[in-house]
């Protein structure tokens, strides 16, 4: 195939780049070349997508997949359509969970209502309201289905781990087990999880342009609870003298510890009125094709990632040891 990635230099579009290189595709990125490389073997053209027109020089091209992960901006995703769709035999757009308009109700499906689309300008951010963001991505996909038509495929992406993950999330726990000692962890052991390696996830978009798979679906793995998910990194990872230590929810809140994400949290701790994004049933992706690679593979790679880009540089979230400390008194 011929496949053009609308990014393919940073974490997921760049995992889905090299996957449909691995697969012995021609592989085309379009990105500025500010935040990272194409891989080797794929072919760079350089666009900045918030210059109207940028992407006037591939009109005309036929791809026979398309991927585009464009996130807070309605405008980039119009263009592409504009420049690409009709000669495009495929065309995935990569979504969010975040466009469901019920965040607590467990076990959802892709039929679940969503929010509002939100088509009036919207400035992007590196930490936009969900809501926001939820309504931009909805309208976004709304706009690839009215083009496309039964050559979509969107797929709402979750929580996504691996290597190159540039929100420290999921990063944060296999970094800090395999330095052992007392570690906080909260105390939900009931709260859900669901996660998604990023390279699974690109693995099935590759996959879902060579079969020409269409529809909705959510990109993320199976049901499970948080607490495997820590106990479970904590075995593949952890050292020697590692034990974790639960604490309250309302003892974390009360030290200004922040759920989710951002400076000063416990990454993915999440509110039980969000408990539903952690939930949702994907059966109907696990069986169309989405497989998920075991914990202890992903927890091992995104160690080597952390420990290359070195255990002592500022993250996007987490608990610094002088914030963790007192929480272990």
């Amino acid at each position: 195939m011929r496949v053009l990635v609308l990014g393919g230099t940073v974490f997921l579009s760049r995992a889905v780049a090299a996957a449909a290189l691995a697969r012995g595709h021609e592989v085309w990125c379009v990105a500025r070349g500010a935040s990272g490389s194409a891989p080797d073997g794929a072919r760079l053209v350089v666009a900045d997508r918030d210059r109207p027109g940028a992407l006037d020089e591939l009109r005309g091209e036929r791809f026979d997949a398309v991927v585009d992960v464009a996130t807070m901006s309605l405008p980039w995703v119009a263009d592409a359509l504009d420049a690409l769709a009709e000669k495009a035999g495929h065309w995935t757009f990569v979504s969010t969970i975040n466009v469901y308009a019920d965040a607590a109700t467990r076990g959802q499906r892709a039929d679940a209502p969503l929010l509002a689309p939100r088509t009036e300008p919207t400035e992007r951010s590196d930490t936009p309201d969900p809501d926001v963001y939820g309504g931009v991505k909805v309208a976004s996909e709304n706009a690839v289905r009215a083009a496309l038509g039964e050559r979509a495929f969107v797929v709402r992406g979750g929580l996504l781990a691996g290597p190159g993950d540039p929100h420290d999330r999921f990063g944060y726990w296999p970094a800090r087990m395999a330095t052992g000692g007392r570690v906080v962890v909260p105390d939900v052991p009931d709260q859900p999880f669901q996660y998604a390696d990023a390279r699974d996830l690109a693995d099935w978009i590759v996959s879902a342009g060579e079969r020409g798979l269409a529809g909705t679906f959510d990109g993320t793995g199976p049901r499970g609870t948080l607490a495997a998910v820590l106990e479970g990194i904590a075995s593949s990872v952890g050292a020697a003298d590692l034990s974790l230590v639960p604490v309250p929810p309302e003892d974390l809140l009360a030290a200004g510890v922040r759920p989710w994400a951002g400076p000063k949290s416990l990454p993915l701790w999440l509110p039980t009125t969000h408990y539903g994004m952690a939930d949702r049933d994907t059966e109907a992706s696990l069986a169309a094709g989405l497989e998920i690679r075991p914990l202890a593979d992903t927890a091992a790679d995104v160690l080597a990632d952390e420990r290359s880009l070195g255990p002592n540089r500022p993250r996007k979230a987490g608990l610094t040891p002088e914030e963790e400390a007192p929480l272990l008194q």
